[in-house]
């Protein structure tokens, strides 16, 4: 298997790629579509502002890019701002077009009396078996950090969810596309073993 790491400057990717490292997965930083040949698996990463973060992508040349690659069949995850990547639209910093790989939209997390952003470690609940679930223990731990939320469009996209004020997607997956909002690199051994499955993932379920 050969992983790539979409690096536009949207998040620090260190502690993903020494996550990976270390459970044996070679894996290349991907800045330009042409770092794209050869890839089996790509991790779309990232913090910060939906609207930023799709201009990078396209400046970059690789937003058609990554949905070129997913038509082709291989598979891809998107980690925290990258899971909001897959929508339709986002409305943080304005409404912006996203990848429109999984239908939905970003929208602010209604959590009253809570703080925010969400941040710390927070149960996810199964709703769907999928490979990317192997081995992981139903409402186990994972750690988030994040202001926004996935608002699926179609139940059959909702693999998990999470509590925080409300009920929102932690997992989503379409054919071969998965998003999840948690840092599985910051996961300790749960979130290697999703990494571990990601990487282990033909695209199929």
């Amino acid at each position: 298997m050969s992983i790539g790491i979409v690096d536009v400057g949207i998040g620090n990717l260190g502690s993903l790629k020494n996550a990976l490292h270390s459970q044996g997965w070679d894996c290349t930083f991907v800045s330009n579509s042409h770092n794209l040949a050869g890839l089996t698996h790509l991790i779309l990463p990232g913090v910060g502002g939906f609207s930023t973060a799709v201009k990078r992508l396209q400046d970059a040349d690789l937003f058609d890019s990554i949905i070129a690659f997913t038509k082709s069949g291989h598979p891809l995850m998107g980690i925290c701002l990258g899971m909001q990547l897959l929508a339709d639209y986002g409305t943080e910093g304005g409404n912006k077009s996203g990848l429109s790989l999984i239908s939905g939209e970003i929208i602010p997390i209604q959590a009253q009396n809570l703080t925010l952003p969400h941040v710390g470690w927070n149960s996810v609940k199964h709703l769907r078996k999928h490979p990317i679930f192997e081995g992981i223990r139903n409402d186990v731990d994972f750690y988030f950090a994040h202001s926004y939320r996935f608002r699926n469009h179609y139940d059959e996209h909702l693999l998990s969810t999470t509590e925080y004020g409300e009920s929102f997607p932690s997992v989503i997956g379409y054919e071969n596309i998965i998003g999840v909002q948690f840092h599985p690199e910051k996961s300790q051994a749960n979130g290697l073993r999703f990494l571990d499955n990601f990487c282990l993932w033909d695209g199929k379920c």
